[in-house]
């Protein structure tokens, strides 16, 4: 069963840009075949990566309409371009050794990792014309090693997936391009902002309109108990003045009387009957 392969956090790779510095120095001072012998040693250098600073050199750039223009179309390849390019038009460039070969595959590598974090096998093999899987998760790995790129390959799946990536040379004129992209990055970040800002007003007016709304029926509430309670008082003040009214007590009074005088005025029919008798005997 394939197993992931976690490849980061490698052994640091030495001073690049000391390194760099130095050829820049000798470039400087170096002309004629010293000059391209520089160029090639770069080139072959395992530690350098970016090459903006050597193209800048005056000497160097005089390289590009002179009878040794592939070296100065191999140094611009190797700063902006890919294995794909140089495979494409060999002619315009010098004979590269295997290690130049190996370190523009490294290079095509970061390319594609800065513009995508997940990079299939499939692409890999194509942009550095590899047919053999093996052989491209040896580069991959010999890259990483360089610290030009941290990631992880994915056997089961067949993806490189890219945690980081070294920076690249920036090719002239693409600094335009740059500040295009920063501006509509900038035009969108206050497109969302003020999109957000007039959210917050509209939250800020729901609000505040609950609040009133609240308040308004609190106070309703409160103005209907206060007319509740001063009905329900007045009811029972009338109430009150019906129970104890003098109507009501003088017909209760002669009612008790009655039921009172009405049992002394019954007699009993026996003592009735012997009354009769003792008439007649």
């Amino acid at each position: 069963m394939a197993q992931d392969m976690l490849l980061d956090d490698e052994e640091p790779s030495n001073n690049k840009e000391t390194i760099l510095q130095q050829f820049c120095l000798q470039a400087k001072n170096a002309t004629g075949a010293a000059l391209l012998d520089v160029i090639k040693q770069v080139l072959d250098a395992p530690n350098v990566f970016v090459f903006g600073e050597l193209l800048a050199e005056p000497n160097v750039a005089e390289l590009k309409d002179g009878p040794h223009a592939k070296y100065y179309n191999t140094l611009n390849l190797f700063a902006y371009g890919t294995y794909k390019q140089f495979r494409a038009q060999q002619q315009d460039y010098i004979e590269l050794t295997p290690a130049m070969q190996k370190k523009l595959q490294h290079l095509t590598i970061v390319s594609l990792a800065i513009k995508s974090k997940s990079i299939p096998y499939a692409i890999l093999l194509n942009e550095l014309e590899i047919d053999n899987v093996r052989h491209l998760e040896d580069i991959i790995i010999e890259a990483i090693y360089a610290d030009i790129i941290h990631g992880k390959l994915f056997q089961n799946t067949r993806i490189l997936e890219v945690d980081y990536a070294q920076g690249r040379d920036i090719p002239p004129g693409y600094t335009g391009k740059i500040v295009e992209t920063l501006q509509a990055w900038v035009n969108s970040c206050d497109s969302v902002s003020n999109c957000i800002d007039m959210q917050i007003k509209y939250a800020n007016g729901e609000k505040a309109k609950r609040l009133y709304n609240k308040e308004r029926i609190e106070q309703e509430l409160i103005n209907l108990k206060k007319v509740l309670k001063s009905q329900a008082s007045d009811s029972d003040e009338s109430m009150q003045v019906d129970t104890h009214g003098p109507g009501t007590s003088g017909s209760s009074s002669m009612s008790q009387s009655e039921v009172r005088k009405k049992p002394s005025k019954m007699k009993n029919p026996r003592s009735s009957a012997g009354e009769c008798g003792n008439k007649y005997y």
